[in-house]
C-alpha cells in the first residue's frame, strides 16, 4: 500500500520536414524527368515554382489528414469513467473487438482485467503500475473458461518529480522489528482486500472526496530522511482536521481500520476491480459492508499514521495496483471550499 504526507506542493519540474523534403524530392525529379528526350516540353522556371508548391501543399494535406484523421476502432480516449493515457502509473484502454455475445474475460500479467462495452466495442481497461517500463505488453482475452487469445498496446514514457520529506518520528521511516510484524499482518489482510472484486462497475464518475488544494501530485518519487521509499500511489489533499470526506462514486466498503503508515483508513470497492483508499484520517463513519452512494459521509480528515500534517490521501486502485486518480475525476483538481 502507498505511504503518505501532507507536504509542501512540491517543485514540479513529429517532424514535418522529413516528409515535406521527400516530397520536393519527388517533384523535382518528376521535372527532371520532362527534359529527357521524347518527354513533354520543359517546364518554365515559374512553372517549376508553381508546381513544387503544389507539391509540398499536397504533401502537407497528406499528413495532416493522417495526424487528425478520426481514432480507429482500437483507439479511444475514454470508456466508461476511464480515461486512456498508457504510462506508468496510468490506464491503457485496450480494444478486444465488437460487444457481441457475452462479455469476455481478460488478463494482463496474469491479474484479471475489468471489461466493458464502449461504443460497441469490449474494452479492457488495464492500470499500469508505476513501475513499469515503457515498451509493448499483451493482453489476454477470450470466452470465460475458453480459448484465449492476445492482442498488443504500447506503454509510453512518463518521468514522475522528485520530493524529500522530513519525518520526526523515525520508526516510520526505519519500523522496529515488533512494527514490522505488525506491517507484515497488515500487507496481509490487504492483499485480500486488493483481490476483491464486484462484477458489475457501480461508478460512472468520480468527484473529489475533500476540497481543498493538491500539496502532493501523483506518482512523486518520494526520500524520507534521504531515504528512497515507494513512489507517491495517491494525491494528498490539504485540508483542515476535521474536515468531511464523502465518497466520490458509489461502491462498497470492503475494509476500514487503523494501519501503520496510513493510519485510519477506508477501502471502497466500486466494482470491475476500481477501488478507493482514504489515509490518516481522525474519524471513520462506515464500516466494512455498507454500501456507500456517491456524497455519503466516510468520516474526517486527521493526521493518524506517517504524515507531517493534517491531509487527505486518497488513492485509487485498479487491477490491484494504483493509478492517477485524475484519469477518473471529472475535473483536473478537487474544488478549493
Amino acid at each position: 500500500m502507498p505511504t503518505t504526507d501532507a507536504s509542501p506542493t512540491c517543485r514540479t519540474r513529429e517532424n514535418l520536414s522529413g516528409a515535406m523534403s521527400r516530397g520536393r524530392d519527388r517533384r523535382l525529379h518528376e521535372a527532371r524527368a520532362c527534359a529527357r528526350p521524347g518527354a513533354a516540353p520543359r517546364l518554365q522556371a515559374g512553372s517549376a515554382s508553381r508546381a513544387l508548391a503544389s507539391g509540398l501543399c499536397f504533401v502537407c494535406v497528406c499528413i495532416a489528414s493522417l495526424l487528425f484523421s478520426p481514432a480507429s476502432a482500437d483507439e479511444v480516449a475514454a470508456a466508461g469513467p476511464f480515461k486512456h493515457r498508457p504510462v506508468p502509473g496510468g490506464i491503457a484502454i485496450v480494444d478486444l473487438g465488437p460487444a457481441e455475445g457475452t462479455r469476455p474475460a481478460a488478463t494482463w500479467s496474469d491479474r484479471p482485467l475489468a471489461v466493458l462495452a464502449s461504443d460497441g466495442r469490449w474494452r479492457a481497461i488495464v492500470g499500469l503500475p508505476l513501475s513499469i517500463e515503457p515498451g509493448e505488453q499483451r493482453v489476454r482475452h477470450g470466452p470465460p473458461d475458453g480459448e484465449t487469445t492476445a492482442v498488443t498496446f504500447a506503454v509510453e514514457d512518463r518521468r514522475y518529480e522528485e520530493q524529500r520529506l522530513v519525518i520526526e518520528n523515525t520508526r516510520k521511516v526505519n519500523p522496529a522489528p515488533v512494527d514490522m510484524e505488525r506491517i507484515n499482518r497488515e500487507n496481509t489482510r490487504l492483499k485480500i482486500v486488493k483481490a476483491t472484486r464486484l462484477e458489475r462497475l457501480l461508478a460512472d464518475g468520480f468527484d473529489w472526496p475533500v476540497p481543498g488544494p493538491v500539496s502532493s501530485p501523483f506518482g512523486l518519487r518520494r526520500f524520507y530522511n534521504d531515504q528512497p521509499r515507494r513512489p507517491h500511489g495517491g494525491i494528498d489533499i490539504a485540508a483542515p482536521e476535521g474536515a468531511t470526506i464523502r465518497a466520490p462514486a458509489d461502491g462498497l466498503v470492503l475494509e476500514t481500520g487503523d494501519y501503520f503508515f496510513n493510519g485510519n483508513s477506508v477501502f471502497i470497492e466500486h466494482g470491475l476491480g476500481l477501488q478507493t483508499f482514504y489515509a490518516h484520517m481522525s474519524r471513520i463513519d462506515v464500516a466494512a459492508g455498507d454500501r456507500v452512494k456517491a456524497g455519503d459521509v466516510l468520516g474526517a480528515v486527521g493526521a493518524t499514521g506517517r504524515v507531517t500534517g493534517p491531509h487527505l490521501h486518497w488513492s485509487v486502485g485498479l487491477n490491484g495496483t494504483w493509478v492517477d486518480p485524475l484519469l477518473l475525476t471529472t475535473t483536473e483538481a478537487p474544488p478549493l471550499d
